[in-house]
Protein backbone atom coordinates (compact mmCIF):
# COMPACT_ATOMS: atom_id res chain seq x y z
CA UNK A 1 0.00 0.00 0.00
CA UNK A 2 1.95 2.82 -1.30
CA UNK A 3 -0.57 5.26 0.10
CA UNK A 4 -0.06 3.91 3.36
CA UNK A 5 1.08 6.93 6.46
CA UNK A 6 3.77 5.13 8.18
CA UNK A 7 3.98 5.23 11.91
CA UNK A 8 6.42 7.37 13.86
CA UNK A 9 7.43 4.85 16.40
CA UNK A 10 6.24 0.93 16.30
CA UNK A 11 6.50 -0.49 20.09
CA UNK A 12 6.74 -4.21 20.18
CA UNK A 13 6.23 -5.74 23.94
CA UNK A 14 8.23 -9.44 23.08
CA UNK A 15 10.26 -10.15 20.48
CA UNK A 16 9.41 -13.79 19.25
CA UNK A 17 8.09 -15.05 16.22
CA UNK A 18 4.91 -12.83 15.34
CA UNK A 19 6.98 -9.42 16.60
CA UNK A 20 10.41 -10.24 14.70
CA UNK A 21 8.05 -11.17 11.58
CA UNK A 22 6.37 -7.69 12.13
CA UNK A 23 9.15 -6.00 12.80
CA UNK A 24 10.78 -7.38 9.05
CA UNK A 25 7.92 -6.75 7.61
CA UNK A 26 7.36 -3.09 8.72
CA UNK A 27 11.07 -2.52 7.65
CA UNK A 28 10.93 -4.31 4.17
CA UNK A 29 7.82 -1.84 3.77
CA UNK A 30 9.00 0.77 5.28
CA UNK A 31 5.46 1.18 7.56
CA UNK A 32 6.71 2.95 10.25
CA UNK A 33 9.73 5.41 10.66
CA UNK A 34 11.41 4.09 14.13
CA UNK A 35 10.71 0.14 15.30
CA UNK A 36 11.36 -0.55 18.98
CA UNK A 37 11.36 -3.50 21.33
CA UNK A 38 10.62 -4.28 24.98
CA UNK A 39 11.78 -7.57 26.42
CA UNK A 40 12.63 -8.89 30.01
CA UNK A 41 15.47 -11.49 27.77
CA UNK A 42 18.33 -9.65 27.03
CA UNK A 43 20.01 -12.22 24.58
CA UNK A 44 16.60 -11.69 22.86
CA UNK A 45 17.70 -7.81 23.25
CA UNK A 46 21.05 -8.41 21.90
CA UNK A 47 19.93 -10.56 18.97
CA UNK A 48 16.98 -8.20 17.93
CA UNK A 49 19.71 -5.11 17.62
CA UNK A 50 22.44 -7.29 15.58
CA UNK A 51 19.09 -8.75 13.39
CA UNK A 52 18.55 -4.67 12.95
CA UNK A 53 15.02 -5.70 13.75
CA UNK A 54 14.46 -2.90 15.91
CA UNK A 55 16.25 0.60 16.60
CA UNK A 56 16.29 -0.02 20.12
CA UNK A 57 15.77 -2.80 22.38
CA UNK A 58 14.32 -1.96 26.48
CA UNK A 59 14.22 -4.02 29.47
CA UNK A 60 11.39 -2.03 31.26
CA UNK A 61 7.94 -2.28 28.80
CA UNK A 62 6.97 1.08 30.31
CA UNK A 63 10.35 2.96 29.11
CA UNK A 64 9.93 1.43 25.34
CA UNK A 65 6.12 2.46 24.87
CA UNK A 66 6.92 6.33 25.59
CA UNK A 67 6.28 8.58 22.57
CA UNK A 68 5.02 5.42 20.24
CA UNK A 69 1.77 6.12 18.40
CA UNK A 70 1.50 2.27 17.87
CA UNK A 71 2.21 -0.59 20.74
CA UNK A 72 1.50 -3.89 19.85
CA UNK A 73 1.42 -6.76 22.78
CA UNK A 74 3.29 -9.64 21.69
CA UNK A 75 3.57 -11.43 24.68
CA UNK A 76 1.21 -14.72 25.96
CA UNK A 77 -2.09 -14.01 27.00
CA UNK A 78 -1.90 -14.34 30.37
CA UNK A 79 0.56 -11.34 30.84
CA UNK A 80 -0.65 -9.55 28.39
CA UNK A 81 -3.02 -7.80 31.47
CA UNK A 82 0.03 -6.99 33.70
CA UNK A 83 1.72 -5.82 30.86
CA UNK A 84 -1.08 -3.00 30.16
CA UNK A 85 -1.08 -1.90 34.08
CA UNK A 86 3.03 -1.05 33.30
CA UNK A 87 2.35 0.84 30.43
CA UNK A 88 -0.82 2.36 30.77
CA UNK A 89 0.67 5.69 31.97
CA UNK A 90 3.30 6.15 29.72
CA UNK A 91 1.10 5.58 26.63
CA UNK A 92 1.32 9.10 24.72
CA UNK A 93 -1.86 11.03 23.73
CA UNK A 94 -3.38 9.38 20.91
CA UNK A 95 -1.33 5.74 21.10
CA UNK A 96 -3.27 2.99 19.34
CA UNK A 97 -2.41 -0.08 21.22
CA UNK A 98 -2.92 -3.58 19.58
CA UNK A 99 -2.18 -7.41 20.36
CA UNK A 100 -1.29 -10.79 18.49
CA UNK A 101 -3.25 -12.92 20.76
CA UNK A 102 -5.14 -16.21 19.55
CA UNK A 103 -7.80 -15.18 22.53
CA UNK A 104 -9.61 -12.31 22.45
CA UNK A 105 -11.80 -12.07 25.12
CA UNK A 106 -10.49 -12.24 28.11
CA UNK A 107 -7.44 -10.04 26.61
CA UNK A 108 -9.91 -7.60 26.01
CA UNK A 109 -10.95 -8.03 29.80
CA UNK A 110 -7.68 -7.88 31.26
CA UNK A 111 -6.41 -4.96 29.71
CA UNK A 112 -8.68 -2.32 28.94
CA UNK A 113 -9.48 -1.52 32.73
CA UNK A 114 -5.80 -0.29 32.83
CA UNK A 115 -5.90 1.70 29.46
CA UNK A 116 -5.96 5.63 29.60
CA UNK A 117 -8.99 7.40 28.01
CA UNK A 118 -6.59 9.10 25.32
CA UNK A 119 -5.14 5.43 24.43
CA UNK A 120 -7.24 3.38 21.70
CA UNK A 121 -6.83 -0.60 22.14
CA UNK A 122 -7.92 -2.46 18.88
CA UNK A 123 -7.40 -6.27 19.74
CA UNK A 124 -6.49 -8.46 16.42
CA UNK A 125 -5.04 -11.80 15.95
CA UNK A 126 -2.77 -12.74 13.08
CA UNK A 127 -3.80 -16.04 11.85
CA UNK A 128 -0.22 -17.28 10.91
CA UNK A 129 2.72 -18.88 12.42
CA UNK A 130 5.04 -21.13 13.03
CA UNK A 131 6.40 -24.16 15.61
CA UNK A 132 9.32 -21.51 15.77
CA UNK A 133 10.11 -19.22 18.37
CA UNK A 134 12.42 -16.04 18.90
CA UNK A 135 13.97 -13.24 17.23
CA UNK A 136 15.45 -15.28 14.88
CA UNK A 137 12.64 -17.41 13.66
CA UNK A 138 10.72 -14.53 11.95
CA UNK A 139 10.12 -13.69 8.65
CA UNK A 140 8.55 -10.75 6.34
CA UNK A 141 6.29 -12.83 4.65
CA UNK A 142 4.70 -14.54 7.45
CA UNK A 143 1.45 -12.70 7.26
CA UNK A 144 1.06 -12.72 2.85
CA UNK A 145 -2.01 -13.91 2.07
CA UNK A 146 -3.55 -15.36 5.92
CA UNK A 147 -5.76 -13.77 7.87
CA UNK A 148 -5.54 -11.20 10.68
CA UNK A 149 -8.78 -10.73 12.36
CA UNK A 150 -9.67 -7.91 14.69
CA UNK A 151 -12.33 -7.80 16.98
CA UNK A 152 -13.41 -3.85 18.08
CA UNK A 153 -14.56 -3.51 21.25
CA UNK A 154 -15.74 -0.20 23.62
CA UNK A 155 -11.89 1.34 23.78
CA UNK A 156 -11.30 1.87 20.50
CA UNK A 157 -12.62 4.06 17.40
CA UNK A 158 -13.45 3.76 13.85
CA UNK A 159 -10.45 5.83 12.81
CA UNK A 160 -8.09 3.75 15.29
CA UNK A 161 -9.62 0.47 14.00
CA UNK A 162 -8.90 1.53 10.02
CA UNK A 163 -5.53 2.28 10.88
CA UNK A 164 -4.49 -0.90 12.24
CA UNK A 165 -6.44 -2.94 9.12
CA UNK A 166 -4.39 -0.49 6.79
CA UNK A 167 -1.42 -1.77 8.67
CA UNK A 168 -1.74 -5.02 8.57
CA UNK A 169 -3.30 -5.03 5.02
CA UNK A 170 0.37 -3.41 4.09
CA UNK A 171 1.97 -6.34 5.37
CA UNK A 172 0.13 -8.43 2.96
CA UNK A 173 -2.35 -9.53 5.71
CA UNK A 174 -6.32 -10.59 4.50
CA UNK A 175 -8.04 -8.49 7.54
CA UNK A 176 -11.76 -9.60 8.82
CA UNK A 177 -13.79 -7.74 11.60
CA UNK A 178 -15.22 -10.53 14.00
CA UNK A 179 -17.44 -9.90 17.56
CA UNK A 180 -14.47 -10.88 20.18
CA UNK A 181 -16.30 -14.19 21.55
CA UNK A 182 -17.36 -15.30 18.23
CA UNK A 183 -13.44 -15.11 17.63
CA UNK A 184 -13.04 -17.34 20.30
CA UNK A 185 -15.04 -20.13 19.83
CA UNK A 186 -14.15 -20.08 15.69
CA UNK A 187 -10.80 -20.42 16.77
CA UNK A 188 -11.39 -23.13 19.73
CA UNK A 189 -12.11 -25.36 16.77
CA UNK A 190 -10.07 -24.76 14.14
CA UNK A 191 -6.72 -23.58 16.60
CA UNK A 192 -7.34 -24.72 19.71
CA UNK A 193 -8.58 -28.16 19.97
CA UNK A 194 -6.20 -29.66 16.85
CA UNK A 195 -3.60 -28.03 19.08
CA UNK A 196 -5.03 -29.82 22.70
CA UNK A 197 -4.90 -33.40 19.83
CA UNK A 198 -1.21 -32.87 18.83
CA UNK A 199 -0.03 -32.57 22.31
CA UNK A 200 -2.10 -35.05 23.64
CA UNK A 201 -1.60 -37.53 21.23
CA UNK A 202 2.32 -36.43 20.68
CA UNK A 203 2.30 -37.23 24.89
CA UNK A 204 0.42 -40.67 24.10
CA UNK A 205 3.33 -41.73 21.91
CA UNK A 206 6.11 -41.32 24.09
CA UNK A 207 4.29 -42.84 26.94
CA UNK A 208 4.07 -46.03 24.67
CA UNK A 209 8.06 -45.26 23.64
CA UNK A 210 9.36 -45.64 27.19
CA UNK A 211 6.61 -48.38 28.57
CA UNK A 212 6.93 -50.29 25.98
CA UNK A 213 10.10 -49.47 24.36
CA UNK A 214 8.55 -49.45 21.00
CA UNK A 215 9.71 -48.40 17.80
CA UNK A 216 7.30 -44.78 17.59
CA UNK A 217 9.48 -42.11 16.94
CA UNK A 218 11.87 -44.43 14.53
CA UNK A 219 8.86 -45.10 12.42
CA UNK A 220 6.74 -42.60 12.49
CA UNK A 221 4.38 -41.76 10.07
CA UNK A 222 3.53 -38.26 8.21
CA UNK A 223 0.49 -37.75 9.70
CA UNK A 224 1.72 -38.31 13.40
CA UNK A 225 5.12 -35.88 12.32
CA UNK A 226 2.51 -33.28 11.42
CA UNK A 227 1.55 -33.52 15.13
CA UNK A 228 4.71 -33.66 16.75
CA UNK A 229 5.06 -30.06 14.44
CA UNK A 230 2.26 -28.39 16.01
CA UNK A 231 3.47 -29.77 19.57
CA UNK A 232 6.33 -28.40 19.14
CA UNK A 233 4.71 -24.73 19.48
CA UNK A 234 5.58 -22.54 22.43
CA UNK A 235 4.14 -24.24 25.84
CA UNK A 236 3.90 -20.66 27.38
CA UNK A 237 1.50 -19.06 24.55
CA UNK A 238 -0.58 -22.64 24.27
CA UNK A 239 -0.80 -22.93 28.36
CA UNK A 240 -1.84 -19.27 28.43
CA UNK A 241 -4.57 -19.97 25.45
CA UNK A 242 -6.33 -22.88 26.98
CA UNK A 243 -6.54 -21.10 30.35
CA UNK A 244 -7.81 -17.90 28.57
CA UNK A 245 -10.35 -19.29 26.22
CA UNK A 246 -11.46 -22.67 28.37
CA UNK A 247 -15.36 -21.97 27.98
CA UNK A 248 -14.79 -21.95 24.13
CA UNK A 249 -12.42 -25.06 24.12
CA UNK A 250 -14.18 -26.41 26.64
CA UNK A 251 -17.21 -26.78 24.35
CA UNK A 252 -15.80 -27.51 21.19
CA UNK A 253 -13.67 -30.49 23.01
CA UNK A 254 -16.62 -31.82 24.42
CA UNK A 255 -18.50 -31.94 21.04
CA UNK A 256 -15.50 -33.60 19.86
CA UNK A 257 -15.79 -36.16 22.43
CA UNK A 258 -19.16 -36.84 21.44
CA UNK A 259 -18.03 -37.33 17.50
CA UNK A 260 -14.91 -39.55 18.75
CA UNK A 261 -17.43 -41.83 20.58
CA UNK A 262 -19.47 -42.26 17.48
CA UNK A 263 -16.70 -42.69 15.27
CA UNK A 264 -15.38 -45.59 17.99
CA UNK A 265 -18.88 -47.03 17.67
CA UNK A 266 -18.56 -47.26 14.27
CA UNK A 267 -15.60 -48.69 14.36
CA UNK A 268 -16.15 -51.29 17.00
CA UNK A 269 -19.59 -52.50 14.85
CA UNK A 270 -17.86 -52.80 11.88
CA UNK A 271 -20.18 -49.60 10.20
CA UNK A 272 -17.80 -48.81 6.86
CA UNK A 273 -20.80 -46.69 5.30
CA UNK A 274 -20.79 -44.58 8.33
CA UNK A 275 -16.89 -44.83 8.48
CA UNK A 276 -16.69 -44.21 4.44
CA UNK A 277 -19.53 -41.07 4.57
CA UNK A 278 -17.29 -38.90 7.47
CA UNK A 279 -13.76 -39.61 5.44
CA UNK A 280 -15.58 -38.12 2.52
CA UNK A 281 -17.40 -35.24 3.83
CA UNK A 282 -13.65 -34.26 5.80
CA UNK A 283 -11.80 -34.84 2.86
CA UNK A 284 -14.20 -31.97 1.16
CA UNK A 285 -13.21 -29.44 3.96
CA UNK A 286 -9.57 -30.27 2.61
CA UNK A 287 -10.29 -29.63 -0.58
CA UNK A 288 -12.30 -26.19 0.33
CA UNK A 289 -9.02 -24.90 2.22
CA UNK A 290 -6.92 -25.32 -0.71
CA UNK A 291 -9.69 -23.72 -2.98
CA UNK A 292 -9.48 -20.97 -0.61
CA UNK A 293 -5.99 -20.15 -1.19
CA UNK A 294 -4.94 -21.62 2.72
CA UNK A 295 -2.86 -24.55 1.68
CA UNK A 296 -1.32 -25.90 -1.04
CA UNK A 297 -1.83 -28.81 -2.41
CA UNK A 298 1.36 -30.43 -2.99
CA UNK A 299 2.24 -33.59 -0.94
CA UNK A 300 4.79 -33.71 1.56
CA UNK A 301 5.73 -36.75 3.32
CA UNK A 302 8.85 -35.92 4.88
CA UNK A 303 10.61 -36.05 1.60
CA UNK A 304 12.14 -32.11 2.60
CA UNK A 305 13.58 -34.06 5.67
CA UNK A 306 17.63 -34.54 5.57
CA UNK A 307 18.38 -38.69 4.78
CA UNK A 308 18.82 -40.58 7.76
CA UNK A 309 22.16 -41.40 9.12
CA UNK A 310 22.55 -45.21 7.97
Amino acid sequence: MSDFKPFERLCLIGIGLIASSIARAVRERGLAREIVCATPDSTHRDAALEMGLVDKAFAANAEAVEGADLVILCTPPGAMGQVAEEIGPALMDGAILSDVGSVKQKVVEAVTPHLPAHAHFVPAHPVAGTENSGPAAGFASLFANRWLIITPNGHCDEASVARVRQFWEAMGADVEIMDAQHHDQVLAITSHIPHLIAYNIVGTADDLEAVTKSEVIKFSAAGFRDFTRIAASDPTMWRDVFLNNKDAVLEMLGRFSEDLTALQRAIRWGDGDALFKLFSRTREIRRAIIDAGQESDAPNFGRDAPPREK
